[in-house]
């Protein structure tokens, strides 16, 4: 009986291994075609990101991809997430890539995977973790010591999960990306070799390559790896640019094409009719071209992880939370009119009888007239312990990824002068004696504020909120938050400062509290709203004044009046029939009281 069952549970393994085996394929590249088992195979490609969408929602954006005629979603891995402190790593919830991957291979879906570790993607730091600031001398993207080090260990721990699901190994993944955009920022090959020798050492085996823009691509490809391009979409200049640098020969890949663009804080909403793109879109696919759309589906940088542009020609840039990006599917996964006229080219080109899946509906939405909220905690109910300095202490100091930091000192009243911040990152309220007396804002040039200053000792409260780590271009490491330089009153270093994180993740259970009714600065506000049924929604903002809302422990993301983004999205997937929480944090207008949800954005309205 039991070498029966020995025998048994051998078949069982044998048989499980021939079935992997059988569906293992094969991904080469031919000299003008990708080839999938010897046969051409063109990636109709659309990038969309897990964190973005809500977990209980990516199997719907996938139906959606395949009605729209992809065969194929690029998504980047965003080490941030997955190691958000230094060897502490997350692939639970909504970090579970592994599961988006799997549910991809369900919905009959190839995979790009874009682990880089720098992704760009208008994300925090580009997708760097915070504490890499922290590291005395490392230099990201360089051939440094102690930057190598860290990267190699989390490219190791993405290679364990990760790896299996490569197309050679019997999972969908097709191509993995190294490095990313490279050429916009260095031109170091060996730097790129060390790169390529990190990803296979960590398993990933298989077809790998590399995308600049155009003007950038010499720099930024290696040698031997594909050079994919983006943000070109001439088919004659793709093809010789991809010619000049693969040996003369193909195949020729468009890794990010981009049928509109991102929105940041008081600039114009991007938009673009879908009538400019058909044509290009038309011509690429006509000449045999694989191409991925950035963005297929741009959904919400919730949280804190929004990131921010900075040059020396422009201003500090952070970008807004919505990441509709004016794509073929809205913020809320619904399919647009631009939808409608890719699916309309993409049919074209596909292999005769061959039909699309038909268009999902657009899903149901709800509006809440009136949901009244009451304070229920002031910043010295959110601040946790502290820890003083003679001089203010950055985020970094006080190894605080995200959110704010709650700045106190005293100084002797009965006196008048500009008090000035120096080198602040990003934005500020500024309070005496617990009362708002005015903002300071990075993006504006605002440092300084005339403050008239009562008898006696007064409490100089600065509460420095971080907008988004740079995400783009020569700044990477100039990325430290909080108040940077010094503070400077009547011309002399203010100093002695009470540091107090408010990171505010971890959100307790708050009841109203009747001290803080007539509270004039930052205040938690909270309410509660019943649905007897749920679909998406939008809370309406435009009447608030900056701040972050939680909906049933959810971070929605950031509001600002300033616009162009007036509402925060609310997945149906997050409300429940019954009673549902709010939470809200005011920085501006603590003397709001109730706020309401319509039944659609309002992206594009600047205050």
């Amino acid at each position: 009986m039991r070498s029966f069952r020995l025998f048994f549970i051998a078949a069982i393994l044998l048989a499980g291994s021939l079935v992997s085996a059988q569906s293992k394929h094969q991904f080469t590249l031919g000299d003008k075609d990708f080839l999938l088992d010897g046969k051409p195979f063109q990636m109709i490609s659309g990038e969309l990101h897990y964190p973005r969408i809500p977990r209980e929602a990516w199997r719907d954006r996938m139906k959606m991809a395949k009605a729209m005629g992809l065969n194929t979603i690029g998504t980047y891995v965003f080490w941030n997430l997955h190691e958000p402190q230094k060897g502490q790593f997350d692939f639970s919830g909504n970090n579970d890539i592994v599961e988006f991957i799997k549910i991809a291979r369900e919905e009959g879906l190839w995979v790009i995977l874009r682990p880089s570790p720098y992704v760009c993607a208008e994300w925090e730091f580009g997708g760097y973790p915070y504490w890499l600031e922290n590291e005395d001398g490392l230099i990201v993207r360089s051939k440094n010591a102690q930057y190598l080090s860290e990267y190699e260990s989390y490219i190791k721990e993405l290679g364990k999960i990760l790896s299996p699901y490569q197309v050679n190994h019997g999972g969908n993944i097709l191509m993995v990306q190294i490095e990313n955009e490279y050429g916009s920022y260095g031109a170091d090959k060996e730097y790129l070799a060390i790169n390529q020798k990190m990803f296979k050492d960590a398993g990933f085996d298989g077809l790998l390559y590399t995308c600049d823009p155009a003007a950038d691509l010499v720099k930024g490809h290696l040698p031997g790896l594909l050079p994919a391009v983006n943000g070109l979409d001439d088919p004659a200049k793709v093809k010789e640019l991809i010619n000049q640098n693969h040996d003369g020969k193909g195949p020729y890949y468009i890794a990010e094409w981009y049928p509109a663009w991102f929105d940041w804080w008081g600039t114009k909403h991007h938009t673009v009719p879908a009538d400019q793109y058909t044509g290009k879109l038309d011509s690429v696919l006509a000449a045999g071209i694989s191409i991925n759309m950035y963005m297929f589906h741009g959904g919400t940088t919730r949280g804190f992880m929004n990131g921010a542009n900075y040059n020396d020609q422009a201003p500090y840039e952070p970008q807004i939370s919505s990441y509709d990006y004016d794509a073929p599917l809205d913020e809320a996964g619904n399919p647009t009119p631009k939808f409608v006229a890719f699916r309309n080219v993409i049919q074209k080109h596909l292999s005769a009888g061959t039909n699309l899946p038909p268009v999902p509906p657009a899903k149901p939405t709800i509006s809440i007239p009136k949901i009244e909220l009451e304070n229920v905690a002031g910043l010295n109910d959110l601040k946790p312990e502290g820890k003083s300095s003679e001089s203010p202490l950055t985020f970094e100091d006080m190894k605080l990824d995200y959110g704010f930091m709650l700045y106190r000192t005293k100084i002797e009243g009965g006196k008048s002068g500009i008090l000035k911040v120096k080198d602040l990152r990003d934005f500020a309220v500024v309070m005496i004696n617990g009362k708002t007396i005015g903002n300071l804002d990075r993006r504006t040039g605002v440092d300084s504020i005339n403050l008239k200053l009562p008898d006696g000792n007064v409490t100089l409260d600065i509460l420095v909120e971080n907008l988004g780590r740079i995400n783009f271009g020569k700044y990477l490491l100039q990325n430290k938050k909080g108040i940077v330089g010094k503070v400077i009153f009547q011309n002399s270093e203010v100093k002695n400062w009470q540091n107090f994180p408010l990171p505010l993740k971890s959100l307790g259970h708050y009841a109203a509290k009747p001290d803080l009714v007539d509270l004039n600065a930052p205040v938690m506000k909270k309410g509660t709203f019943s649905l007897s049924a749920i679909g998406d929604t939008y809370l309406d903002m435009t009447d608030w004044g900056k701040g972050v809302v939680w909906i049933n422990g959810h971070n929605l993301g950031r509001y600002w009046r300033t616009g162009p983004q007036q509402t925060l999205y609310v997945p149906r997937e997050w409300l429940h029939n019954g009673k549902n929480e709010i939470l809200v944090f005011e920085q501006l207008k603590p003397e709001n009281k109730e706020l309401s949800a319509l039944n659609k954005p309002i992206l594009d309205q600047l205050q």
